[in-house]
């Protein structure tokens, strides 16, 4: 069970901080308790169950592990996914990013900037869904990031775009 206090990822919904643990007002009279979370880039207050095993919620990662990951960005392995099926393209990045883990949306996130480097030298355009799922992927990891290293988002989203399009001008 996690803390008061303590920040956590939800799901695909991001970090968010545990600001209570007890009843919400319209829980049944069962002796459920709830997360109350609050998330750390967006308004609002979510409630999610303690024993709750549909949704992932894990604690962040550490400061260390962030920077080992940044630092892992030029050796991370990564293929383009692609399809003429929409919705197989959609399953496979929906796969990775229910992974729930920072390195698979690093991987992701390579990945997609790697195809798109591709097609601007094709003079093409990235497609809808892999616009879509690389927002969905970058959201959830510089925020993750940001909070292990207790710096801005934008100060992450610099980093790691740095690293991935000077790895991609070799």
């Amino acid at each position: 069970m996690f803390k008061v206090g303590e920040l956590v990822m939800y799901g695909g919904r991001g970090v968010c901080k545990i600001c209570e643990i007890g009843k919400p007002d319209f829980a049944k009279e069962d002796d459920t308790l709830f997360y109350f979370l609050e998330p750390l880039y967006n308004s609002g207050i979510f409630y999610a169950p303690v024993d709750n095993e549909k949704i992932s919620i894990r604690k962040v990662i550490s400061k260390k592990e962030a920077k080992k990951l940044l630092d892992e960005v030029d050796s991370l392995k990564c293929e383009s996914f692609t399809t003429h099926s929409i919705q197989q393209l959609s399953q496979h990045y929906q796969s990775i990013i229910d992974k729930h883990t920072c390195k698979d949306l690093l991987i992701l996130t390579k990945s997609i900037m790697e195809k798109e480097n591709d097609a601007i030298k094709h003079n093409k355009k990235l497609g809808q869904i892999d616009k879509r799922f690389m927002k969905k992927a970058e959201d959830l990891l510089y925020g993750e990031f940001a909070a292990a290293l207790g710096i801005d988002i934008e100060e992450v989203e610099n980093k790691v775009k740095t690293k991935l399009l000077e790895q991609l001008q070799t």
